[in-house]
């Protein structure tokens, strides 16, 4: 590993066309990943006042879906939390498309817990024991817990749809590209895991660390006989988080012109601050005020 959805109508209207003089503004497409997309259309909105010339139309969809607009001509810029496949690759090119990736900042990818769990700390072989085909925990006793308020004691899986860049990060990091295993309740977006979790105690569910509120805990990962650490920011910029991933944006080659400019501004200060509001890590050090 290099150091390393959903679109509010009113919003995207506003980027899109800024009032009545959109004849006379360039629009940049930007889809995909829906870890990225609330930082995204904070990046779109900010810009917005910028540079006036130049609107920014953000959707989600996953990183596939913005991958796949990509390769097909219909973005000009994807959002990803997960590395291009080769398949994916080899499709873009024989398109006469070349994919330029550009790391915008780091997520710690977070276990969520429901409050009422006693858990504070998870190895990855209890992950993968626990979401992974042929795991064998199916119950929060069988990790020595009695979690209140889960009477059944069954573990509830949540987990993502499989066009999610968080799914096939997850999948590689801690299924080692095993199968997960059937049964997970699947989500569309991160908060809607969050939600769930937070609403059922017997649930366990994982996002990017953005996401956390509250109303769910975060256990410490502890992959081997390294220390278990929490997912935070400083731990995902300095890579001690077992399971940080870059934050990834796709070009068709070298950008030129207004997107060019764009991509310049975000991995930029005001750019890199504002992920860093958003509560990730940005691409590199950066001072905020």
């Amino acid at each position: 590993m290099n150091r390393f959805s959903k679109v509010v109508p009113a919003v995207l209207f506003m980027l899109a066309c800024g009032g009545g003089d959109s004849a006379e503004r360039g629009v940049i497409q930007n889809k995909g990943s829906d870890t990225l997309v609330n930082v995204a259309q904070a990046w779109a909105e900010e810009y917005g006042a910028v540079n006036p010339t130049v609107a920014v139309a953000v959707s989600g969809g996953g990183s596939g879906t913005g991958i796949s607009s990509l390769i097909n001509g219909t973005v000009d810029i994807a959002n990803s939390s997960r590395a291009m496949r080769q398949s994916e690759i080899d499709e873009a090119h024989e398109r006469g498309v070349e994919p330029m990736q550009h790391v915008v900042g780091f997520d710690a990818l977070a276990i969520f817990l429901h409050p009422d769990n006693p858990i504070s700390s998870m190895t990855k072989d209890q992950l993968a024991s626990i979401y992974g085909e042929g795991g064998d925990f199916d119950t929060w006793s069988q990790l020595g817990v009695s979690v209140p308020g889960c009477s059944s004691d069954e573990i509830v899986r949540v987990s993502r749809q499989n066009n999610s860049g968080t799914y096939a990060y997850f999948q590689g990091a801690v299924l080692d590209d095993g199968e997960f295993r059937l049964g997970s309740r699947d989500m569309n977006g991160s908060s809607e895991v969050v939600d769930l979790v937070a609403n059922t105690p017997c649930a366990i569910g994982y996002s990017g660390l953005a996401y956390a509120t509250d109303h769910v805990a975060m256990p410490c990962v502890q992959i081997g006989d390294a220390d278990c650490v929490l997912p935070s920011v400083a731990t995902a910029l300095d890579g001690t988080y077992p399971i940080a991933r870059p934050l990834l944006m796709y070009t068709a080659g070298e950008p030129t012109g207004m997107v060019a400019e764009y991509m310049d501004w975000i991995l930029g200060s005001v750019g890199q601050c504002i992920i860093v509001e958003k509560g990730y890590a940005p691409s590199s050090e950066v001072t905020c005020g």
